[in-house]
């Protein structure tokens, strides 16, 4: 595999883009607050509906169409949850509705929801908010795998950007319905809810058995909630800002209005602050809540027939293939025409920003991509003795080293703790002598001490990768998933970026910095006695007589703890200081007696092993 192809490959394994708006109890608070908010007679209807979608499942949906009190552990799932699992758990209306009813994951992916809930809740800081985030992303990555890719192919959980200033919400909403128009929120949301309001019609018209009643109130349901999940993310400050450019800046900016909010005003003229996923105040909940009601109150009015579809519109929407799939497309597969229904929905949505050119928003970038770096770090190490089979003294040595770093970086894949950094690096370093010594007679000048280990230099390797279940799996499984399974490599590539499968390395946010576990996540290797100059020692043989020797060594270095206290990151530039606590080995190899007769026997060198601390500095620039 070439170098461009290489690089390719770290491309796909760590691009992942997560292009999630609420997370998950976010989505279904705004439900709730929607379903609650309905007028008595179409909350009635409602429940009416959720009880007919209940034959043959009530064990696994909730009595009534909503459970406010909902706590950990729920055995049943009520209509809101709906609303979370559409778009981000699975990929289609048929989709939403198989797992729901069918699958034991989803039962877990609600717990985990619930456990963030309270954890946001009860988060006295930023760095406790982190944190839970984290242990969510981990949690959600357990049952359901496909978590971090799913929404990673396309852009439908974002606004369509506008083309100039004076586009109007019509002609907006068109260029949002075209066809083969990109993928976006709008679009998908205004395909599901039409196909779920002529599914109400046909409920409302036609004389049908309880099964048939049931099977077709089940499938209105799932059009709608899967449709309103969309209509959600419209309200989601990183989904309106624009998304174009490199996948870097698309996630930098995602990110970044997500958590600092931003000032919108809708098609309708409401002004207002909206943030992000997992950053939502009651007002988001509230704004996003209002347009989530209209949407149902149409749908509802369809189911008792009180509304009516143009032929046009349901001759095109029929003329289409089922399955659209939201996590294989990439645009649209369809041509809808601008409703009055979904006029009046979308007036209440906030204003996209421009596209790219003058007055678009400003774009923020993530650490995400291919970047050239360099690394200077100081190293303290406790030798735990000498190369002699005799020298068992303690010791410590300190040296410098620097290095040139090439790599491909992904900060905060699923959130800030995640790690998918990538990297190889080459350097030089000095070590200078042990101090632990001793003392010799004989073959040397009486009362002087020798270093068990004499200053030395080495040229150095260093790599990092994460890995999926053990070091190198990602390595080795990446050749063949590559061109056989991509879609699992992805899927592999975020596990490990966030901890691995079992979770053993996801780093933990503390108001001191951040620390991370990171054994047979990084490895370093350092060359020693291949200078100018040979390395020599004296090596005791028979105190107090020892012999001076030639030899190399390898030295093996595995980083066992991390700890990050500070890290400062610009458009294109990252600078961060590193400690390591780090453990190893030396092997020593290639003796050679230096300046004693032929018949002398070559003293036998054992390996010496350490425990060590290193401080660094990283500085990194992206391409």
């Amino acid at each position: 595999m070439g170098v461009r192809k290489g690089w390719m490959l770290f491309s796909l394994l760590f691009s992942v883009s997560i292009a999630r708006a609420w997370v998950y109890p976010e989505h279904r608070q705004i439900a709730l607050l929607a379903i609650q908010d309905l007028a008595p007679e179409n909350r009635l209807l409602l429940e009416q509906l959720w009880k007919e979608a209940r034959r043959g499942y009530d064990a696994r949906l909730t009595e009534s169409v909503i459970d406010p009190t909902q706590g950990l552990k729920p055995s049943r799932l009520d209509y809101a949850s709906w609303f979370a699992i559409g778009g981000d758990h699975s990929c289609s209306s048929k989709d939403l509705l198989h797992n729901v009813l069918q699958t034991k994951w989803i039962l877990e992916v609600a717990d985990v929801a619930a456990r963030l809930k309270k954890q946001i809740a009860e988060s006295k800081n930023s760095v406790q908010h982190d944190n839970a985030i984290r242990e969510s992303d981990i949690s959600l990555l357990k049952a359901d795998p496909q978590y971090a890719t799913r929404a990673g192919s396309n852009n439908v959980h974002f606004l369509l950007a506008r083309k100039n200033v004076d586009t109007d919400l019509e002609k907006y909403l068109g260029d949002c319905l075209a066809a083969g128009a990109e993928l976006n929120a709008l679009g998908t949301y205004a395909w599901y809810h039409l196909q779920a309001m002529i599914k109400a019609l046909r409920y409302s018209s036609e004389v049908l058995s309880p099964e048939e009643k049931s099977a077709l109130v089940l499938s209105a349901l799932a059009d709608e909630a899967f449709a309103l999940h969309f209509l959600e993310d419209a309200f989601a400050a990183g989904h309106m800002a624009g998304t174009w450019g490199a996948a870097s800046v698309r996630k930098g900016t995602h990110d970044y209005y997500n958590e600092r909010g931003i000032e919108v005003v809708t098609w309708e003229g409401k002004r207002m602050i909206i943030k992000g996923d997992a950053y939502m105040t009651a007002s988001d909940a509230e704004h996003a809540a209002a347009a989530v009601q209209m949407s149902l109150e149409q749908f509802l009015n369809a189911a008792s027939g009180k509304s009516i579809i143009n032929d046009k519109q349901i001759n095109g929407l029929l003329n289409e293939t089922d399955g659209f799939n939201v996590c294989q497309l990439s645009k649209n597969g369809f041509q809808m025409e601008t409703s009055v229904e979904l006029l009046a929905v979308a007036i209440k949505t906030p204003v996209p920003g421009l596209a790219i050119g003058i007055g678009e928003l400003p774009r923020f970038r993530s650490e995400l991509g291919s970047f050239i770096g360099v690394s200077n770090s100081l190293c303290i190490r406790r030798n735990y003795g000498g190369f002699g089979e005799t020298q068992d003294q303690k010791g410590m040595i300190a040296g410098l080293d620097a290095a040139l770093r090439f790599g491909f970086g992904i900060e905060g894949l699923l959130n800030k703790t995640s790690d998918g950094l990538v990297f190889i690096q080459a350097g030089w370093k000095i070590d200078a002598s042990s101090v632990s010594r001793f003392g010799t007679q004989g073959d040397v000048l009486p009362s002087t001490t020798v270093a068990e280990v004499p200053s030395r230099t080495a040229l150095t390797l260093r790599w990092r990768m994460p890995f999926y279940l053990i070091p190198g799996d990602l390595l080795l499984a990446a050749p063949l998933l590559y061109f056989i399974s991509p879609a699992k490599l992805e899927k592999m590539a975020a596990i490990a970026a966030n901890g691995g499968l079992i979770s053993w390395q996801s780093a933990v946010q503390t108001k001191i910095g951040r620390f991370q576990f990171i054994l047979g996540r990084e490895v370093g290797i350092s060359f020693y006695g291949f200078g100018a100059s040979p390395d020599e020692v004296l090596i005791p043989v028979n105190l107090p007589r020892v012999v001076l020797i030639t030899y190399k060594s390898t030295q093996f270095d595995f980083p066992i703890l991390e700890y990050r206290p500070f890290r400062a990151f610009s458009l294109d530039q990252t600078s961060a200081m590193i400690v390591q606590f780090s453990g190893g080995f030396d092997i020593p190899h290639g003796a050679a007696l230096v300046g004693t007769p032929d018949r002398e026997v070559v003293p036998e060198l054992k390996t010496v092993w350490y425990l060590g601390l290193r401080v660094s500095f990283n500085w990194r620039h992206y391409n």
